[in-house]
Protein backbone atom coordinates (compact mmCIF):
# COMPACT_ATOMS: atom_id res chain seq x y z
CA UNK A 1 0.00 0.00 0.00
CA UNK A 2 2.75 2.47 0.93
CA UNK A 3 4.70 1.71 -2.25
CA UNK A 4 1.62 2.41 -4.38
CA UNK A 5 0.99 5.73 -2.61
CA UNK A 6 4.57 6.83 -3.23
CA UNK A 7 4.40 5.69 -6.87
CA UNK A 8 1.19 7.67 -7.41
CA UNK A 9 2.78 10.77 -5.83
CA UNK A 10 5.85 10.56 -8.07
CA UNK A 11 3.71 10.14 -11.17
CA UNK A 12 1.45 13.06 -10.23
CA UNK A 13 4.37 15.46 -9.90
CA UNK A 14 6.71 13.88 -12.46
CA UNK A 15 9.42 13.32 -9.86
CA UNK A 16 11.99 10.56 -10.26
CA UNK A 17 12.26 9.60 -6.59
CA UNK A 18 11.07 10.42 -3.10
CA UNK A 19 14.24 10.90 -1.03
CA UNK A 20 13.31 12.75 2.18
CA UNK A 21 15.89 14.74 4.10
CA UNK A 22 13.39 16.49 6.37
CA UNK A 23 10.04 15.71 7.97
CA UNK A 24 7.90 18.83 8.45
CA UNK A 25 5.38 18.59 11.28
CA UNK A 26 2.32 20.72 11.89
CA UNK A 27 2.00 21.61 15.60
CA UNK A 28 -1.59 21.57 16.89
CA UNK A 29 -3.15 18.13 16.65
CA UNK A 30 0.22 16.68 15.60
CA UNK A 31 2.83 17.55 18.22
CA UNK A 32 0.22 18.33 20.87
CA UNK A 33 -3.30 17.11 21.60
CA UNK A 34 -4.28 20.75 21.74
CA UNK A 35 -7.25 21.12 19.42
CA UNK A 36 -9.92 20.73 22.16
CA UNK A 37 -8.37 23.71 23.97
CA UNK A 38 -8.19 25.71 20.75
CA UNK A 39 -11.86 25.02 20.05
CA UNK A 40 -12.82 26.37 23.49
CA UNK A 41 -10.57 29.41 23.11
CA UNK A 42 -11.92 30.27 19.68
CA UNK A 43 -15.55 29.99 20.76
CA UNK A 44 -15.15 32.01 23.98
CA UNK A 45 -12.98 34.78 22.54
CA UNK A 46 -14.87 35.31 19.29
CA UNK A 47 -18.21 35.45 21.14
CA UNK A 48 -16.94 38.62 22.82
CA UNK A 49 -16.70 40.22 19.37
CA UNK A 50 -20.13 38.99 18.27
CA UNK A 51 -18.70 36.18 16.14
CA UNK A 52 -20.32 32.75 16.40
CA UNK A 53 -17.68 30.05 16.02
CA UNK A 54 -18.30 26.35 16.60
CA UNK A 55 -15.90 23.59 17.53
CA UNK A 56 -16.24 22.27 13.98
CA UNK A 57 -15.21 25.71 12.67
CA UNK A 58 -12.09 25.55 14.83
CA UNK A 59 -11.12 22.13 13.46
CA UNK A 60 -11.95 23.05 9.87
CA UNK A 61 -9.77 26.19 9.95
CA UNK A 62 -6.94 24.63 11.99
CA UNK A 63 -3.56 25.36 10.46
CA UNK A 64 -4.47 28.71 8.93
CA UNK A 65 -3.04 31.93 10.31
CA UNK A 66 -5.30 33.06 13.13
CA UNK A 67 -5.68 36.56 11.69
CA UNK A 68 -6.79 35.09 8.36
CA UNK A 69 -9.43 32.96 10.08
CA UNK A 70 -10.74 35.98 11.98
CA UNK A 71 -10.92 38.23 8.93
CA UNK A 72 -12.87 35.56 7.07
CA UNK A 73 -15.31 35.00 9.95
CA UNK A 74 -15.91 38.76 10.25
CA UNK A 75 -16.43 38.98 6.49
CA UNK A 76 -18.98 36.15 6.52
CA UNK A 77 -20.91 37.08 9.64
CA UNK A 78 -20.61 40.86 9.92
CA UNK A 79 -20.22 41.67 6.22
CA UNK A 80 -17.31 44.00 6.73
CA UNK A 81 -13.59 44.05 6.09
CA UNK A 82 -11.09 44.47 8.90
CA UNK A 83 -7.36 45.06 8.57
CA UNK A 84 -4.66 42.81 9.95
CA UNK A 85 -4.10 45.04 12.98
CA UNK A 86 -7.71 44.70 14.13
CA UNK A 87 -7.66 40.97 13.46
CA UNK A 88 -4.42 40.68 15.45
CA UNK A 89 -6.06 42.41 18.43
CA UNK A 90 -8.89 39.85 18.31
CA UNK A 91 -6.40 37.00 17.91
CA UNK A 92 -4.47 38.24 20.95
CA UNK A 93 -7.60 37.68 23.06
CA UNK A 94 -7.95 34.20 21.60
CA UNK A 95 -4.31 33.51 22.53
CA UNK A 96 -4.81 34.77 26.08
CA UNK A 97 -7.86 32.55 26.46
CA UNK A 98 -5.95 29.54 25.12
CA UNK A 99 -3.07 30.05 27.54
CA UNK A 100 -5.47 30.31 30.47
CA UNK A 101 -6.56 26.71 29.87
CA UNK A 102 -4.72 23.62 31.19
CA UNK A 103 -1.60 22.82 29.18
CA UNK A 104 -2.30 20.42 26.31
CA UNK A 105 -0.39 17.12 26.51
CA UNK A 106 2.23 15.96 24.04
CA UNK A 107 0.56 13.79 21.42
CA UNK A 108 0.99 10.08 22.25
CA UNK A 109 3.47 8.45 19.89
CA UNK A 110 5.09 11.64 18.60
CA UNK A 111 8.34 11.39 20.57
CA UNK A 112 8.87 7.78 19.51
CA UNK A 113 8.27 8.81 15.90
CA UNK A 114 10.78 11.65 16.13
CA UNK A 115 13.36 9.30 17.64
CA UNK A 116 13.00 7.00 14.65
CA UNK A 117 13.18 9.88 12.18
CA UNK A 118 16.31 11.24 13.87
CA UNK A 119 17.88 7.77 13.90
CA UNK A 120 17.19 7.56 10.15
CA UNK A 121 19.37 10.64 9.63
CA UNK A 122 16.49 12.94 8.69
CA UNK A 123 15.87 16.45 10.01
CA UNK A 124 12.71 17.39 11.89
CA UNK A 125 11.05 20.75 11.25
CA UNK A 126 7.83 22.39 12.43
CA UNK A 127 5.46 24.43 10.27
CA UNK A 128 2.68 26.08 12.25
CA UNK A 129 0.06 28.75 11.66
CA UNK A 130 0.74 30.01 15.17
CA UNK A 131 3.26 32.67 16.07
CA UNK A 132 2.88 32.73 19.83
CA UNK A 133 6.25 32.81 21.56
CA UNK A 134 5.18 30.62 24.52
CA UNK A 135 4.22 27.84 22.10
CA UNK A 136 7.54 28.07 20.26
CA UNK A 137 9.37 27.93 23.59
CA UNK A 138 7.40 24.85 24.55
CA UNK A 139 8.31 23.09 21.28
CA UNK A 140 11.98 23.69 22.05
CA UNK A 141 11.52 22.39 25.60
CA UNK A 142 9.59 19.25 24.64
CA UNK A 143 11.29 18.40 21.33
CA UNK A 144 14.66 20.11 21.65
CA UNK A 145 16.53 16.86 21.02
CA UNK A 146 15.09 16.82 17.49
CA UNK A 147 14.01 20.37 16.56
CA UNK A 148 15.85 23.70 16.80
CA UNK A 149 14.42 27.18 16.38
CA UNK A 150 16.00 27.66 12.96
CA UNK A 151 13.76 24.87 11.65
CA UNK A 152 10.47 26.24 13.05
CA UNK A 153 8.27 28.13 10.58
CA UNK A 154 5.55 30.30 12.14
CA UNK A 155 2.78 32.63 10.99
CA UNK A 156 5.28 35.49 11.05
CA UNK A 157 7.57 33.87 8.48
CA UNK A 158 4.98 34.12 5.71
CA UNK A 159 2.36 36.61 4.56
CA UNK A 160 0.10 33.92 3.12
CA UNK A 161 -0.78 30.99 5.38
CA UNK A 162 -2.22 27.53 4.90
CA UNK A 163 -3.91 26.26 2.70
CA UNK A 164 -1.54 28.07 0.33
CA UNK A 165 1.87 26.40 -0.13
CA UNK A 166 3.93 29.25 1.33
CA UNK A 167 4.40 27.86 4.88
CA UNK A 168 5.73 24.54 3.66
CA UNK A 169 7.84 26.19 0.97
CA UNK A 170 9.39 28.22 3.78
CA UNK A 171 9.91 24.98 5.69
CA UNK A 172 11.84 23.61 2.70
CA UNK A 173 13.91 26.79 2.60
CA UNK A 174 14.76 26.61 6.30
CA UNK A 175 15.74 22.96 5.93
CA UNK A 176 18.41 23.93 3.40
CA UNK A 177 16.59 25.03 0.25
CA UNK A 178 15.35 21.50 -0.37
CA UNK A 179 13.18 20.34 -3.27
CA UNK A 180 9.63 19.08 -2.58
CA UNK A 181 10.67 15.47 -3.19
CA UNK A 182 13.22 15.80 -0.39
CA UNK A 183 10.57 16.26 2.31
CA UNK A 184 7.54 14.71 3.98
CA UNK A 185 4.71 16.68 5.60
CA UNK A 186 2.80 15.41 8.65
CA UNK A 187 -0.61 17.06 9.05
CA UNK A 188 -3.93 16.48 10.79
CA UNK A 189 -6.27 19.03 9.21
CA UNK A 190 -7.62 19.68 5.70
CA UNK A 191 -6.10 23.17 5.33
CA UNK A 192 -2.68 21.88 6.32
CA UNK A 193 -2.96 18.89 3.99
CA UNK A 194 -3.92 21.23 1.15
CA UNK A 195 -0.87 23.38 1.94
CA UNK A 196 1.51 20.43 1.85
CA UNK A 197 -0.09 19.13 -1.34
CA UNK A 198 0.10 22.58 -2.97
CA UNK A 199 3.83 22.66 -2.13
CA UNK A 200 4.11 19.31 -3.99
CA UNK A 201 5.41 17.54 -0.86
CA UNK A 202 4.44 13.96 0.04
CA UNK A 203 1.79 14.61 2.68
CA UNK A 204 0.79 12.15 5.40
CA UNK A 205 -2.40 12.84 7.34
CA UNK A 206 -2.75 11.57 10.89
CA UNK A 207 -6.41 11.83 11.87
CA UNK A 208 -6.21 12.94 15.50
CA UNK A 209 -9.48 14.90 15.38
CA UNK A 210 -13.20 14.42 14.67
CA UNK A 211 -13.17 14.93 10.90
CA UNK A 212 -13.82 11.93 8.63
CA UNK A 213 -10.88 10.45 6.74
CA UNK A 214 -12.40 11.32 3.39
CA UNK A 215 -12.02 15.06 4.12
CA UNK A 216 -8.28 14.59 4.58
CA UNK A 217 -7.98 12.41 1.50
CA UNK A 218 -10.00 14.90 -0.55
CA UNK A 219 -7.61 17.64 0.57
CA UNK A 220 -4.75 15.72 -1.03
CA UNK A 221 -3.29 13.41 1.62
CA UNK A 222 -1.07 10.74 0.10
CA UNK A 223 -1.41 8.45 3.11
CA UNK A 224 -3.55 8.46 6.22
CA UNK A 225 -3.05 6.95 9.68
CA UNK A 226 -5.56 6.73 12.52
CA UNK A 227 -3.24 8.01 15.25
CA UNK A 228 0.33 9.13 15.82
CA UNK A 229 1.03 5.87 17.64
CA UNK A 230 -0.21 3.92 14.63
CA UNK A 231 2.00 6.00 12.34
CA UNK A 232 5.03 5.54 14.58
CA UNK A 233 4.55 1.76 14.56
CA UNK A 234 4.60 1.73 10.75
CA UNK A 235 7.32 4.31 10.11
CA UNK A 236 10.01 1.82 9.11
CA UNK A 237 7.67 0.19 6.57
CA UNK A 238 7.68 3.38 4.52
CA UNK A 239 11.32 2.70 3.61
CA UNK A 240 12.33 6.35 3.35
Amino acid sequence: MYYLAIKKYLEEHDFEALSPRVVLFDMDGVLYDSMPNHAIAWQESMAKYGIHMTADDAYATEGARGVDTIREMVRRQQHREIDEAEAQKMYDLKSQTFHSLPEAPVMPGILDLMRQIHASGLQCGVVTGSGQRPLISRILKDFGDYVDEAHITTAYDVTRGKPLPDPYLMGLHKAGDLAPWQAVVIENAPLGVRSGHAARIFTIAVNTGPLPNNELLAAGANLIFSSMTDFSEHWTELNF
